[in-house]
């Protein structure tokens, strides 16, 4: 999902609801002709992907009467802040009372799955967009359980990667990115100094911590949740991994104790963006980085540091990211939201909005366009397609962020207010969040 925005994640037990209120049955999962509907209108709710509400209207709409000229179908766009979209989602997936279309963070997939609302993308449904093999494998593993039929389809991809300032890293006599976490502290430490830090992070953002909870965890051999379902938040190995996390704060003070605040999704960005943070762990931030006036020149991309394979821990430095497309089984224009997916994954559409967002196409074939060709780009991709894993995909995936994000904002807190961040405080959050979940 992208992170760069903050979400508001249900509590547990919301994500189970019962599908009762959602009305339609399944045998309404099949795309239909386009003079199917009489109501030659469809409702969207957009992911807030731009730097503002109204930066993403401007992307969008150009798109959205292209496909009105194309089909004679209007499209009511609401785009949705990522703090609310969620809840929302939520209270529609019970109403019955909703959009057509929706964007929803990848991570969410299975949680959304299992409320039973939404058209399940079949073999069958998914030949309408040029089959299963036309997308980006990666993406489309994080669009349901496994052995299940998609809750929806990737539009646009993102991963995580390192960018650094270079003429930071030139100032600070550094010659390269980090490619080790020892690396990365000893490049921060140089370029902690006269006011500036080595790292941002967004230490108050539920997402962004249970991101790095994963992939970090990823890196110390932990799992989240064992063969049975069971949650495991408190093992050694995401103690270990959740503990080196907070200590580039704690322990080698590359990072801002203010960043503890940053919950907003744009605060660490801006701090990289600003000159004020020589590096920072992210996805796509082209859009601030454009409005700044920087070029590929002025900064670079490198995968985030792997660990050492001889202790165990497994080749991840990113989570599959990105933002899929969901059609409701209540849409009161079912073929023409199909009608709308099909044409939100075509080439034309699938090139222009990843080339405003920043951010990777999820079909093979919109890859010929020279904008997915630049340094950046291809760095994304190659940590995409190698080295990134999905977040898992079960259905308590949102309530883990919601309770492992949460802990690790109240860890940075007290890191910030100077409270060592030992292994037992650590572990005393996680198994707290263990037993919320029933773990």
């Amino acid at each position: 999902m992208r992170r760069r925005k903050p979400y508001l994640f249900a509590v547990a037990g919301a994500l189970v609801l019962a599908v009762t209120a959602c009305g339609a049955d399944d045998s309404s999962s099949t795309a239909g002709s386009a003079g199917g509907s009489a109501a030659q209108t469809i409702t969207y709710w957009a992911s807030n992907q731009g730097t503002s509400l109204e930066n993403d209207k401007e992307v969008l709409e150009p798109e959205l009467d292209r496909f009105t000229k194309e089909t004679g179908i209007k499209v009511n766009l609401e785009v949705v802040p990522w703090a609310d979209l969620l809840n929302r989602i939520l209270a529609a997936t019970t109403s019955g009372k909703g959009p057509d279309v929706v964007n929803i963070g990848n991570t969410w997939s299975a949680s959304l799955q299992a409320t039973g609302a939404f058209v399940p993308w079949d073999d069958a449904l998914l030949k309408t967009l040029g089959g299963k093999e036309r997308f980006l494998g990666p993406s489309l593993a994080a669009t349901g359980a496994p052995g299940q039929p998609p809750t929806a389809v990737p539009i646009y991809g993102m991963t995580y990667g390192l960018f650094y300032n270079k003429k930071m890293f030139k100032e600070a006599g550094i010659d390269k990115p980090p490619a080790t976490w020892d690396e990365l502290i000893a490049d921060g430490k140089k370029l902690t100094k006269d006011g500036k830090w080595g790292l941002a992070v967004e230490g108050a953002s539920v997402s962004e911590n249970a991101h790095h909870a994963f992939i970090f965890g990823q890196q110390h051999g932990a799992d989240l949740f064992d063969a049975s379902g069971k949650p495991r938040f408190d093992s050694d190995q995401e103690v270990a991994a959740i503990k080196q996390y907070l200590d580039l704060m704690a322990v080698h003070k590359i990072v801002n104790p203010s960043n503890a605040e940053y919950a907003n999704g744009t605060e660490a960005v801006q701090d990289f963006v600003s000159g004020k943070a020589g590096m920072l762990m992210w996805q796509s931030i082209a859009t601030q980085l454009k409005q700044a006036g920087w070029s590929e020149d002025d900064y670079g991309l490198a995968p985030i540091p792997l660990p050492d394979p001889s202790q165990g821990g497994k080749q991840v430095n990113a989570m599959v990211a990105g933002i899929n497309l969901a059609v409701f089984k209540t849409a009161a224009n079912k073929d023409g939201a199909l009608k709308f997916v099909q044409f939100m994954t075509s080439k034309q559409a699938q090139q222009n909005l990843n080339k405003a967002y920043g951010s990777l196409p999820t079909v093979t074939d919109a890859y010929d366009d020279p904008a997915f060709e630049s340094e950046t780009i291809k760095t994304f991709q190659q940590i995409l397609s190698t080295t990134a894993a999905p977040l898992p995909q079960v259905a308590q995936e949102s309530q883990f962020e919601t309770l492992v994000g949460n802990a690790m904002n109240q860890l940075f807190a007290d890191v910030a207010s100077g409270k060592p961040a030992t292994e037992e405080a650590v572990k005393a959050k996680l198994t707290e969040a263990n037993q919320q979940m029933g773990g």
